[in-house]
């Protein structure tokens, strides 16, 4: 564990200069082709996704309330931003992009939402949501992904249609296939997926997304028939380049379910990478969620209103930079600040990119989303989270996002009635403080964990040291259970002393250390 934290600011960039701008350029080359797919991802010209982690890195950057988080699109937002491209006049080159000048409006305004909400300090909220009904609605956006993916990885057209009338029309469409494209998709997939599996430095020099670029490029140059690449403004003022957004449709319901569908869905995918990201950090910095609400909240705004998508802070790319050694937020904005130089320099190289490798690249990114081991482990948790989780991930597929995610959470109070805890305890716990020492009874479940958190926080004010006494607790849940320990473990890195007692008076329903526990 590294303990001399970096400098932050003007001092921060002075300190770590040389690691920041290695690692921004390093996070840059892996950025590039990502930013490209998911806009095209999500219906809207390629330069989107660019714009937004230029606007991330060079702004959201300056003010973030993270250490080395890396900010721009991201891929569990394509759903969404599609939806409300689809819903607000069409998607995609092919439909002249109508409904994405709409969409932009939707975006400024989400934007705008999620900054207020980071004013308000309702980042907090992030530990509300249960961990099996997260999980669901991330592996659900994966499925959605590799779905909608695939056609374009073949060279195919994309249908029209719900996700599932998507899915049943594949076989049909398989007869049109583009071989050459198809080839290209394939051997991109498997650059992905083997990449983490070679250890040769040569090789690791280059980012695995940068190596699919390349190879398919070269494979595009030499395979026969036709393959669809990447079209670049070539003049960014112009027609085809930065798009403004337009309010003619913020009095139609569509665009206000936009609105709360990306204000939603973005701000808790940020919140949760940002404490993901805080595991990573070698020195272990606690992130302000809140101001990271703000920056990512405005920035969002920002990008929308020259033509970018909503930003989060991204967490593939936060690890990355990690890896890399970032250490202060100057490696988020020298990130952006290559983009944008790739962006003016290097766009004839750009267009080269075969559309079939971006999108095997993102069939890959959704195969991690929905990631087939954490069902594995679900299972080994409980099986009332797995029924949870598979509640969501379906709900979520027949409805949308926000109906799917309300859908999981009902699912969780039913089961919290299901396992005897009284109604009375969703929002409020019983509790006793006395000589350094909270007890609790009752039940502890997700829906009451932001209480019991603001009362152990209340008592660290005035002490180092707490016990948590549970013994007189009927029931604690998976999501509170993993809670309590990263509670456990930040105030441990902050040379405080937390221990929990009386966990033993509950029986675990699996072997597994976070399942629930019930009297």
């Amino acid at each position: 564990m590294e303990t001399t934290k970096p400098k932050t600011g003007i001092a921060g960039l002075k300190e770590n200069f040389k690691q920041d701008f290695s690692s921004g350029f390093s996070v840059s080359l892996i950025a590039l082709p990502l930013c490209l797919g998911i806009a095209l991802a999500s219906g809207v010209p390629p330069l989107a996704g660019l714009i937004t982690a230029i606007v991330g890195g060079l702004f959201a950057s300056r003010i973030s309330g993270t250490f080395v988080t890396i900010s721009g699109p991201a891929a569990g937002l394509i759903v969404v931003i599609l939806a409300g491209v689809e819903s607000l006049g069409g998607a995609g080159a092919e439909n002249g992009y109508a409904g994405y000048p709409h969409t932009l409006g939707a975006i400024l305004i989400a934007g705008l939402i999620m900054t207020i909400l980071g004013f308000l300090k309702v980042g907090k909220v992030g530990d509300f949501f249960p961990k099996p009904t997260v999980r669901g609605m991330l592996a659900a956006i994966g499925v959605i992904i590799m779905i909608k993916q695939i056609y374009p990885a073949l060279g195919i057209a994309s249908p029209k249609g719900s996700i599932l009338e998507v899915a049943a029309h594949l076989p049909f469409a398989l007869g049109e296939t583009n071989v050459s494209a198809a080839v290209i998709a394939v051997v991109s997939a498997v650059v992905l997926v083997a990449y983490p599996k070679v250890n040769w430095k040569p090789i690791k020099i280059i980012p695995a997304p940068m190596w699919v670029m390349i190879i398919s490029i070269i494979m595009g140059r030499f395979l026969s028939g036709s393959i669809d690449t990447v079209i670049m403004p070539h003049h960014l003022l112009g027609e085809d380049g930065i798009a403004f957004p337009s309010f003619e449709k913020i009095g139609e319901s569509a665009f206000w379910s936009a609105v709360i569908a990306i204000a939603l869905v973005a701000g808790l995918e940020s919140l949760l990478s940002a404490k993901a990201v805080d595991e990573l950090d070698p020195y272990h910095r606690k992130s302000n969620l809140d101001r990271d609400l703000i920056s990512m909240g405005s920035g969002s705004s920002l990008a929308a209103l020259f033509g970018g998508l909503p930003m989060i802070s991204e967490i593939v790319r936060s690890s990355a930079n990690v890896s890399n050694g970032g250490k202060t937020q100057w490696a988020n904005f020298f990130h952006g600040l290559f983009l944008l130089i790739f962006l003016l320099v290097a766009s004839a190289f750009i267009e080269l990119i075969p559309l079939s490798a971006l999108a095997a690249m993102l069939v890959v990114t959704g195969w991690r989303l929905f990631a087939p081991a954490e069902m594995k482990r679900l299972v080994a948790i409980g099986v009332m989270e797995f029924v949870v989780f598979l509640t969501t991930l379906l709900a979520v597929l027949a409805t949308d996002l926000i109906i799917g995610i309300g859908i999981g959470i009902l699912a969780n109070y039913l089961i919290l009635l299901f396992k005897g805890v009284a109604p009375k305890y969703f929002f409020s716990i019983a509790k006793s403080s006395e000589n350094g020492s909270v007890s609790v009874q009752g039940a502890l479940s997700f829906s009451n964990y932001l209480r019991l958190k603001k009362t152990l926080d209340q008592a660290f004010e005035s002490k180092d040291r707490l016990v948590l006494n549970v013994a007189g607790s009927t029931y604690i849940d998976h999501t509170t259970m993993v809670h309590l320990d990263h509670y456990q473990r930040r105030k441990n890195l902050e040379n405080k002393t937390f221990k929990i007692e009386g966990m033993d008076a509950l029986k675990a329903s699996t072997n597994h250390e976070f399942s629930e526990r019930k009297a």
